[in-house]
C-alpha cells in the first residue's frame, strides 16, 4: 500500500492534469460536502423539529465556530500545502517532520479555544447578538461542542495531510463515516428522543471523534507512505514558521469571517431582529454547499499545484489552475442560476416557518447571484496558498470579507432607507457589491505573479542552510 502511495505521489508530476484534478478534486469535494453536513443537518433537524429560536442559538454559535476553525486551517491548510512542496522535492523525511510539528501546533492550539471557550463563554455569546431568548439554546450548544471542535480540527488537519500524501479517497471514506454518524445520531438525538440543540451537540462530538480516530489510526500504520516516526515530533521552529507563513492565509479568512458574521447578526437583529439572524443562518447554510464546492475543488488543486510548484514543473502549474478555474466559475454560474430561480425550496429544506422563508427568499439571491465572482477569488486565493504566496493568498482572501464587507454593511444600508428602502435589503446588497469588489482586486494581484508560470522559474525553499541537501545548497 505504501508503495501505492508513492506511485500516486510521482504521478502528480506525470499524469494527465485533467485526470489527477477528477481524481484529487472529487474525494476533496466529497469531503467539503461531508464535512458542511455536521452543522447543516443540525440545523434542518432543529429547524423542523425545535424551532427558530433554535436555530438563531445555532447561528449565534457560528462565529464561534468560524474562530476554531480558523486555528484549524492555520495548521492543517498550511501543514498541507507544505507537505506537497516537499514531496515535489522528494523530500519524504521533511515529510514527516511536518507531520510531527503539525500535530504539535494543534494540540497546543486546541488546548486555548477550548479552555478560553469554557472560561469566557457568556461574555462571547452576548458579544455576537445573543439574546435574552437565544443565549440559552447557544449556550446549551457550546458548552458540549467545544470538545468536539478540538476533534474537528485534529481531522481536518490529518485527512488534509492523508491527501497531500498521496491518499485522497482515504481522507474522503474518513470524512464521510463520520458525516454518516452524525446524520443518525441526529435523527436519534433530536427527533425521536427530543434532547433539542443539546442533541445535535453530542451527535456533532461523538461523530467527529469517530473520524478523528480513523485520522490519527492512518499515520499510526506501519503500510502509511508518511507515518508517526519519533524523529518527527522534536520540535522545529522552521517548520512551524513554514506551517503558519501558508496557514495563515486561510486562518486570516476564517477570522475574518469570524468578524463579518458577529457584525452582520448586530445589523440584522437591528434592522430585522431574531427572525433575520435566523435568515441569515439558513440562507448561509444554503450558499455554504456552493461554496464547499469550490473549496474541495482547490483542496483537488492543492496537493498537483504544491507538487509540481516544488518539482519546477510550472506549465502543469498553470494548467491545473486554468482547469481548476474554469470548473469553479462554471459550477458558480450553475449554483447562482439554482439559487435565483429556486430559493424557496431549497430554504424549506431548513425551515417551516413561513415568515422566515419569505425573509429568506431575497436574502439568498442577494447573497448567491455573483457566485462566479466569488469562485474566481476563491481560487486564486487558494493558489497563491498552494505556491507558498501566504500575504497576497491572505490579502486576496480578505479582500471579499473583511476589507470590503465590514464598511458596506454599514454604508449601503444607510443608502438604502435613505431612499426610502429597508435597511434589512442593504444589508444583503452589501453583500453583493463586496463580491465584485473582491474579484476586482484578486485580478490585479493574479497580474502581479504571473512569474511562477513561465519555464524556468524556481520555487526558494523554506528549509534553513544547515539542513538541505547537496541540490539545495544553491537554492
Amino acid at each position: 500500500m505504501a508503495k501505492n502511495a508513492i506511485d500516486s505521489t510521482k504521478e502528480l508530476e506525470t499524469k494527465k492534469i485533467s485526470a489527477l484534478l477528477w481524481a484529487y478534486a472529487l474525494p476533496a469535494v466529497m469531503s467539503q460536502i461531508i464535512a458542511s453536513v455536521y452543522s447543516i443537518v443540525d440545523r434542518m433537524f432543529l429547524g423542523q423539529c425545535v424551532g427558530y429560536l433554535a436555530l438563531a442559538g445555532l447561528a449565534i454559535t457560528m462565529p464561534i465556530m468560524n474562530i476554531i476553525h480558523a486555528f484549524g486551517s492555520l495548521v492543517g491548510a498550511g501543514s498541507s500545502a507544505r507537505m506537497s512542496i516537499v514531496l515535489g522535492r522528494k523530500d519524504e523525511h521533511w515529510a514527516e517532520k511536518i507531520l510531527g510539528n503539525s500535530m504539535l501546533l494543534t494540540f497546543f492550539f486546541g488546548f486555548l479555544f477550548v479552555a478560553g471557550g469554557y472560561l469566557f463563554m457568556n461574555p462571547i455569546l452576548e458579544a455576537f447578538g445573543a439574546s435574552s431568548e437565544t443565549i440559552s439554546f447557544a449556550r446549551e450548544y457550546m458548552y458540549i461542542v467545544l470538545p468536539g471542535m478540538f476533534l474537528t480540527t485534529l481531522t481536518f488537519n490529518l485527512t488534509g495531510l492523508i491527501r497531500a500524501s498521496g491518499y485522497p479517497n482515504k481522507a474522503m471514506w474518513i470524512m464521510c463515516s463520520g458525516a454518516v454518524l452524525n446524520i443518525a445520531l441526529d435523527a436519534l438525538f433530536i427527533y425521536k428522543l427530543r434532547w433539542g440543540i443539546a442533541g445535535a451537540a453530542w451527535a456533532t462530538t461523538a461523530s467527529m471523534a469517530f473520524s478523528s480516530v480513523l485520522a490519527v489510526w492512518h499515520f499510526v500504520r506501519k503500510s502509511s507512505f508518511i507515518r508517526f516516526k519519533r524523529h518527527a515530533w522534536a520540535p522545529k521552529m522552521y517548520i512551524f514558521r513554514n506551517i503558519l507563513a501558508i496557514g495563515i492565509s486561510p486562518f486570516s479568512m476564517n477570522v475574518g469571517a469570524f468578524i463579518v458574521v458577529a457584525l452582520l447578526n448586530h445589523q440584522l437583529i437591528h434592522f430585522g431582529g431574531d427572525l433575520a439572524v435566523s435568515a441569515y443562518g439558513v440562507v448561509n447554510s444554503v450558499c455554504g454547499l456552493v461554496v464547499m464546492l469550490f473549496l474541495g475543488l482547490c483542496q483537488g488543486m492543492q496537493p498537483i499545484a504544491g507538487y509540481n510548484y516544488g518539482a519546477g514543473k510550472n506549465e502543469r502549474l498553470r494548467e491545473v489552475y486554468l482547469l481548476t478555474m474554469k470548473v469553479c466559475v462554471g459550477v458558480g454560474i450553475v449554483g447562482a442560476l439554482l439559487t435565483c430561480l429556486f430559493p424557496r425550496p431549497m430554504i424549506r429544506c431548513f425551515a417551516s416557518d413561513e415568515p422566515l422563508i419569505a425573509m429568506g427568499i431575497p436574502a439568498l439571491r442577494y447573497l448567491t447571484v455573483f457566485m462566479p465572482f466569488i469562485a474566481y477569488t476563491i481560487v486564486n486565493s487558494q493558489f497563491f496558498q498552494s505556491i507558498d504566496k501566504p500575504w497576497i493568498a491572505i490579502v486576496t482572501s480578505l479582500s471579499r470579507q473583511v476589507l470590503f464587507l465590514i464598511p458596506l454593511i454599514y454604508i449601503v444600508p444607510n443608502i438604502f432607507t435613505h431612499f426610502g428602502g429597508e435597511g434589512l435589503t442593504g444589508v444583503w446588497a452589501a453583500c453583493t457589491v463586496s463580491d465584485i469588489m473582491g474579484a476586482m482586486l484578486s485580478t490585479g494581484l493574479l497580474l502581479g505573479q504571473l512569474k511562477v508560470f513561465k519555464p524556468g522559474y524556481v520555487a526558494p525553499t523554506r528549509k534553513p542552510r544547515k539542513e538541505r541537501g547537496p541540490k539545495e545548497k544553491n537554492n
